[in-house]
């Protein structure tokens, strides 16, 4: 949606597929960084946005502290600039804004209730997709460019010469909200169980929680009953004991099986990946929604021009992967060491960082050092590189 926006303004035909009938379904990555609030400031959405129901939070706790105490490892509130805080906001809303600013552009058109199911290939190049409606029926779409933004379950990924790479992940996740009260803590709160490391995203009224579990345990934990794993959680989180008994069946607890994959290449003649479809990140530092909105960025500036000139080749899309491969990788690379130092151990029963002493270590330097703090907070603020929308783009 963001690509099409920035693309449509600048005057380039453009078509999205969506194959739902709405945006009003259950997503879980709702975090919108400041990176992409600079964005939608950038595109002059700023004031529409900030009307949206929203929870700004400007801290984030792990429980690393060598007695499992919360340590603040970013302060988000600490950081200089306009946008220094993360905004908590449903995705069908901003979705739902960004597809009514797009509507005004006579370029732009979204075809709900339309799901791609193959490429149209001719001569070894991408020239659109076959798609099926809701009602049955199906038609092809011809495209000087397809874009592929339907994430890690991507048309794109069944193509053997774009080389899809995995990493090993140590932990699935458990999604489901409890109800929250004025006097709990704020932010991005994190919580150490038996074998399982929750995550407390403030939502307002509720918490939007997850329990990570070791990968692969999913039918074995659930096997244990419901209020096994509500008392392991409530151990880890005492504060939400009392409002446990709100979740009454497995059907509210939804698995996230968890991937930390990228492409080799994005790209081949006529096609494009971006966000998951290229990369799918792990749920660490809840940074994937503003990677792929920064990819989107990047995009819509280096395809303007060849798109409205009618010029784009695999240059340009070889360029995009260049740009954005550096930021990718840096960040799964922290991810991943994020699976190895804290996640893992803390899901087998051990110290975060290999022994208790390093994790006091750890958590000192962090809380005595300002400056330090301000790296992590940084990073979850605008990842690795900053991406700034096409001129044409801007109102």
């Amino acid at each position: 949606m963001v690509l099409a926006l920035l693309l449509a303004r600048a005057g380039v035909e453009v078509t999205v597929l969506e194959k739902h009938g709405d945006f009003l379904r259950d997503f879980r990555g709702d975090t919108v960084h400041p990176s992409t609030l600079s964005l939608l400031d950038d595109i002059g959405l700023a004031e529409r946005f900030a009307r949206l129901p929203q929870r700004r939070v400007t801290s984030v706790q792990l429980p690393i502290g060598p007695d499992r105490s919360l340590v603040t490892i970013g302060n988000l509130g600490a950081l200089h600039g306009k946008y220094n805080y993360i905004a908590m906001v449903p995705q069908w809303d901003l979705l739902d804004l960004l597809a009514d600013e797009a509507g005004k552009e006579p370029s732009f058109h979204l075809r709900t209730n339309t799901e791609a199911t193959s490429f149209l290939t001719e001569g070894g190049r991408v020239t659109g997709v076959r798609y099926r409606a809701a009602d049955g029926t199906t038609g092809e779409l011809r495209a000087t460019l397809t874009v592929a933004c339907d994430g890690r379950g991507s048309l794109a990924r069944a193509l053997p010469e774009l080389g899809l790479e995995s990493f090993p992940c140590p932990m699935d996740a458990w999604w489901f909200r409890l109800p929250r009260r004025e006097d709990d803590p704020s932010g991005l709160v994190g919580g150490l169980g038996d074998r399982f490391f929750t995550a407390l995203i403030d939502r307002g009224d509720y918490w939007q929680c997850a329990a990570l579990i070791p990968k692969g345990t999913d039918t074995e934990r659930r096997a244990e009953g419901l209020d096994r794993f509500m008392t392991r959680f409530t151990a880890a989180a005492p504060w939400l004991a009392d409002r446990s008994d709100t979740v009454t069946s497995w059907d509210e607890v939804k698995l996230l099986d968890v991937r930390l994959e990228r492409l080799r290449r994005w790209h081949r003649p006529g096609l494009l990946c971006i966000g998951d479809a290229a990369h799918a990140m792990s749920p660490v530092f809840g940074i994937g929604i503003n990677l792929a909105v920064q990819d989107a960025v990047a995009a819509a500036r280096h395809l303007v021009g060849p798109l409205r000139e009618g010029t784009v080749g695999l240059r340009d899309v070889r360029r995009i992967q260049r740009r954005r491969r550096l930021t990718t990788v840096a960040t799964q690379g922290l991810q991943r060491l994020a699976h190895t130092q804290v996640i893992e151990p803390l899901l087998a029963g051990r110290t975060a960082f290999g022994d208790p002493r390093r994790a006091e270590r750890m958590t000192q330097l962090v809380t005595n050092s300002p400056w330090l703090n301000r790296i992590p907070a940084y990073f979850l603020a605008y990842g690795a590189l900053r991406e700034r929308p096409p001129r044409q783009s801007l109102r």
